[in-house]
């Protein structure tokens, strides 16, 4: 019998679970859809948030000829047997699942028929397809950015699923929903193969789940539940948090996992050049130049020699001070403009290139920094509305702390720490 996850996959829009910022009623892509006319597009995303199902769908609804590809098991080869297929068909779209994996002769492989028309596009990644997607063949494609799913949606599956089981005869009572959300994380098929699988440990035809249950089974049957290669995420959490909490042989720990299991070196290589910014930051600014040398490193090394220099820039971020103050600073900042809309930039900070702008006050007022001893002077640079306020609070380690007392001397109470 197939997965839980298969037999519930939306057959049309009507029926897609989620993506409303896409799909909803009115929305960008919807209305591509309706129009009948779709450009190459590639879908960015989590996992198990409807990238494959939203890619069938439009084949569906359009009633074109649907081509599909791993980029995990597939090459050059079978991109142009498809390529030769679709010459003789109408509009045929090629989803190509996991399309970061592909290397960039494989996507140039693709960026003639995309030009030419000969087949509509549609990729689907968990990474950011700027990085990993080359610029030829982003520049021919739109990207739609899917959102985890959140806590209607996962009702939303959750009530399907258990119509789906009365249909069987089999009752399944959901007397609480806590630990099936909380071992998903906002993936759909990861929830829906929870519930199948404690459903499945239950032969009696009424099935009643609670928290304990469900942690219970998932704990007793990891492996099983896992098939599907969800501890790839659970690994690279497991990694990060082992770095955070400056533990190095954890962090070495999940390394060798993730390249025993084959991981996308590249893929750990910019998970630390991120978390050197998020988790390091200004304690210790070396970090984030460790950890960009190691990506550059990676990508010209490859395994299996790259697995050494992973390991030295993890041990060192590991080891390293830790301080999330800009990343902090960053949220307060975009938490404001939420609030309070895109304020207007103050006169005396605004530029005066014309003799018009200078008469209306822009710039007037304005206090060149270089002017003044020590080449500061006290000014306001926040809107009016946010005058006075504090986004960046430096961290408690001997770097921050020299900043903390420079920003003090500076502007005394406004960085009254």
């Amino acid at each position: 019998m197939a997965p839980l996850a298969e037999i519930l996959r939306p057959k049309s829009l009507d029926d897609y679970v989620g993506q409303s910022h896409l799909v909803g009623k009115g929305a960008v892509l919807r209305t591509l859809i309706e129009s009948g006319r779709i450009p190459s597009m590639i879908f960015w995303g989590p996992p198990g948030t409807g990238k494959t199902t939203l890619a069938g769908i439009i084949a569906n609804q359009l009633a074109r000829p649907f081509h599909t590809l791993s980029a995990i098991s597939s090459g050059v080869k079978e991109v142009r047997e498809v390529i030769e297929k679709a010459q003789s068909e109408e509009g045929a779209i090629l989803f190509i699942d996991e399309i970061h994996r592909f290397n960039k002769s494989q996507q140039d492989s693709l960026l003639g028929a995309v030009e030419r028309g000969v087949i509509t596009l549609i990729g689907a990644t968990t990474e950011n397809p700027s990085f990993e997607v080359i610029s030829a063949l982003l520049s021919r494609c739109q990207v739609y950015v899917l959102k985890e799913f959140g806590e209607e949606d996962m009702n939303d599956l959750l009530d399907r699923a258990v119509k789906h089981y009365a249909t069987l005869q089999r009752t399944v009572i959901l007397k609480e929903r806590d630990a099936l959300m909380r071992i998903s994380g906002g993936d759909g098929r990861k929830l829906l193969n929870a519930l199948e699988l404690v459903v499945s440990k239950d032969l009696s035809p009424t099935v009643e789940i609670d928290n304990r249950k469900v942690t219970e089974t998932i704990q007793q049957n990891l492996a099983y539940y896992d098939k599907q290669g969800e501890m790839h995420y659970d690994i690279i959490s497991a990694f990060i948090k082992s770095m955070r909490g400056s533990d190095p042989n954890g962090a070495v720990y999940w390394l060798a996992r993730m390249i025993e299991g084959g991981e996308d070196p590249l893929f750990i290589a910019r998970r630390m050049l991120i978390f050197a910014s998020e988790d390091i930051s200004n304690a210790n600014p070396n970090a984030l130049l460790l950890a960009n040398a190691c990506f550059e490193a990676v990508s010209k090394i490859g395994y299996p020699e790259c697995r050494i220099t992973l390991s030295q820039c993890a041990v060192y971020l590991a080891c390293s001070v830790k301080s999330n103050s800009t990343y902090m600073a960053l949220n307060e900042a975009q938490s404001a403009i939420r609030r309070f809309g895109d304020l207007p930039v103050p006169l005396h900070i605004r530029n005066a290139p014309t003799k018009l702008m200078k008469q209306m006050g822009y710039s007037d007022g304005y206090k060149y920094a270089h002017d003044y001893q020590g080449n500061f002077a006290q000014q306001e640079y926040l809107p009016q509305e946010l005058a006075g306020s504090r986004f960046y609070t430096p961290g408690e380690n001997a770097r921050e702390n020299d900043t903390r007392k420079l920003l003090h001397a500076r502007w005394g109470e406004k960085y009254g720490y």
